[in-house]
C-alpha cells in the first residue's frame, strides 16, 4: 500500500467518524475536529502524488488560503455564519468548475463522451451552485430582498432554461469539440443559479443551504471521477448524501416538499392570507415592561426558552444564558426548545447557544419538549416567529399550514422579546402575539435580557 492510499483511507475514516459525531450537539465539536483532521491528512497525502510537476502554485494556494481563512474565522460574528457557509459553498463550487473548465480546455480534442459528460455535469452543477450560493448569502445579509422575487411565468422560464441546459449537455457529449456549446452551457448555468434562488424567501434558507451543500458535494465527486482521485469521490459522495438527507429533514420539519421550497415562493401572501391577518389584527396585542416581566418570572417554577433568528440578529445569546443562569440559581427549572428550522441554517441555534456556553443537557428538540409546554409557567420566546405561529395549525390558507411548530401557545404565560409587531423574514403575521396570555416585551432582545438578569430577585 502506497503512502497516498494509506493517507486517503485514514482521511475517509476521519470524515465518516466526523459526520457521525455531528449527529449530537454534545459530540459536534469532536466531529468538526475529526473532519478537519481528515482534510489535513488528505492534503498531505495528495502532496506525495508523483504527477505534481511543481509545488510553487500549491504552496501559494496554501499560504493564500490560510491568510484568508484565519481572519474570517476570527472576525466573522456568529450571526453571520449562515452567510459565511453560503460563501464557502460558492468558493468550493467555483474551484471545482474552474478545474473542469481547465480540463476541457486542455484535453477537449481527446476526451471521450463519458469524460465530457462528467466534466459537463461538474461544471454546470458547480456554476449554478456558485451563483446560487452568492444569492443565498446576499439575501441573508440584506444585499438582496429577503422576500421571494417573482414574476409571471417564472417557473416556466426556469424549467425551459433547465431543459435547454440538459439538451446542450447531451449535444456536448455527442460532439465534445464544439467549444461554443460548452461555454454557452457554462454561462447559462451561472444564470440558472440566480434564477433558482431569486423566487425563494429567506425563511426557506435552511433548506436551500443544505441543498447547495449537497450540490457542492456532488460537484466534488464528479471532479474526483474526472481526476481519478479516490478521496475526492468519497468526500464528495459523503457531502452530497448528507446534504440531501439534511434538506429532506428540514422539509419534513416544515411539512413541505423540496419542490414547494424551490418553486412555491414561500412568504408571498395571497388575498386569503392577508384577510386572515386582518382578522387577527382586530385583537389588541399586549405589551409589558421589564418590571412587570420580572414579577412574572419571580413567581415562576418552570421556564422554557424558545430562541430564533431575532436572538441571533441582536446577538442576545450571551445575555440569554446569563438570565437563564440567574433563574436556575433561584430554583427555577429552565429548558431550551430548539426547532429544526429555527435560524437561517441547520443547527444555527445550537451553534449560537454553544458559543454562549449553554449546557447541551439544557437543549431539547421539538419532539422531546412539545408536551411540556402545557405544564410550563412561562414560555420565553426570543426572536422566534414562524416556528411558534399557531396559524400552522389553525389557518388553512396560511403558507405555513401543516408545519410542525413548538407548542408555545399552550404554556400558562408567554413572553415574547421582539423589536416590533412587524412580521419576520417569511412575511407572515404571528397570531400568537394576540392571544390573551401572551405579552410582548418590546425592545432590543440583548438589552431586555440584560436588564432582566440584572433586576431579577426571587421574591420568596
Amino acid at each position: 500500500m502506497s503512502i497516498i492510499q494509506f493517507c486517503y483511507i485514514l482521511s475517509a475514516i476521519s470524515f465518516i467518524l466526523g459526520i457521525r459525531a455531528l449527529s449530537s450537539p454534545e459530540t459536534a465539536r469532536r466531529g468538526m475536529s475529526l473532519a478537519a483532521l481528515g482534510m489535513l491528512i488528505a492534503i498531505i497525502g495528495t502532496l506525495f502524488n508523483q504527477r505534481i510537476v511543481s509545488y510553487q502554485w500549491i504552496i501559494a494556494g496554501l499560504i493564500t488560503g490560510t491568510a484568508l481563512s484565519i481572519p474570517i474565522s476570527l472576525w466573522v460574528p456568529m450571526i453571520n455564519i449562515p452567510q459565511r457557509i453560503a460563501l464557502s459553498h460558492a468558493g468550493g463550487a467555483l474551484a471545482a468548475s474552474l478545474i473542469g473548465i481547465a480540463e476541457y480546455y486542455r484535453y477537449r480534442t481527446t476526451l471521450g463522451p463519458m469524460n465530457v459528460g462528467i466534466i459537463g455535469f461538474e461544471v454546470v452543477l458547480g456554476a449554478l451552485t456558485f451563483t446560487g450560493s452568492l444569492m443565498v448569502a446576499g439575501k441573508l445579509h440584506g444585499l438582496f430582498p429577503s422576500r421571494p422575487i417573482t414574476y409571471k411565468g417564472q417557473n416556466i422560464v426556469n424549467i425551459t432554461l433547465f431543459v435547454i441546459m440538459i439538451g446542450m449537455l447531451i449535444y456536448l457529449i455527442l460532439y465534445p469539440y464544439v467549444n461554443f456549446i460548452f461555454y454557452t452551457l457554462l454561462s447559462l448555468a451561472f444564470l440558472f443559479g440566480v434564477f433558482l434562488v431569486a423566487p425563494i424567501g429567506a425563511a426557506d434558507m435552511p433548506v436551500v443551504i443544505a441543498l447547495f451543500n449537497a450540490y457542492g458535494g456532488l460537484t466534488g465527486a464528479a471532479m474526483g471521477f474526472m481526476l481519478a482521485n479516490h478521496i475526492q469521490i468519497i468526500t464528495g459522495a459523503l457531502d452530497g448524501a448528507s446534504g440531501f438527507i439534511l434538506a429532506i429533514l428540514m422539509c419534513k420539519a416544515m411539512n413541505r416538499s423540496i419542490r414547494n421550497v424551490l418553486f412555491g415562493a414561500f412568504g408571498k401572501m395571497d388575498t386569503q392570507e392577508q384577510t386572515a391577518i386582518s382578522e387577527i389584527n382586530d385583537k389588541q396585542a399586549k405589551s409589558l415592561s421589564i418590571e412587570e416581566a420580572l414579577q412574572f418570572f419571580e413567581h415562576a417554577q418552570s421556564v422554557i426558552i424558545v430562541p430564533g433568528f431575532g436572538m441571533a440578529a441582536s446577538q442576545a445569546h450571551h445575555a440569554l444564558r446569563e438570565f437563564a443562569d440567574k433563574l436556575k440559581t433561584n430554583g427555577i427549572h429552565v429548558k431550551y426548545a430548539i426547532h429544526p428550522v429555527a435560524g437561517r441554517m441547520p443547527g444555527h441555534m445550537n451553534v449560537l447557544l454553544a458559543e454562549a456556553n449553554v449546557p447541551y443537557t439544557d437543549l431539547f428538540e421539538m419532539d422531546e419538549i412539545n408536551n411540556e409546554f402545557v405544564h410550563t409557567d412561562i414560555a420565553l420566546v426570543v426572536g422566534a416567529n414562524d416556528v411558534t405561529n399557531p396559524a400552522a395549525r389553525n389557518v388553512k390558507t396560511s403558507p405555513i399550514y401543516g408545519m410542525p411548530i413548538l407548542n408555545v401557545d399552550q404554556a400558562k404565560k408567554v413572553i415574547v422579546c421582539k423589536r416590533s409587531l412587524n412580521p419576520g423574514f417569511s412575511g407572515i403575521e404571528n397570531e400568537l402575539y394576540f392571544h390573551d396570555h401572551t405579552w410582548l416585551l418590546f425592545g432590543d432582545a440583548k438589552d431586555s435580557l440584560t436588564r432582566l438578569a440584572y433586576g431579577f430577585k426571587r421574591s420568596w
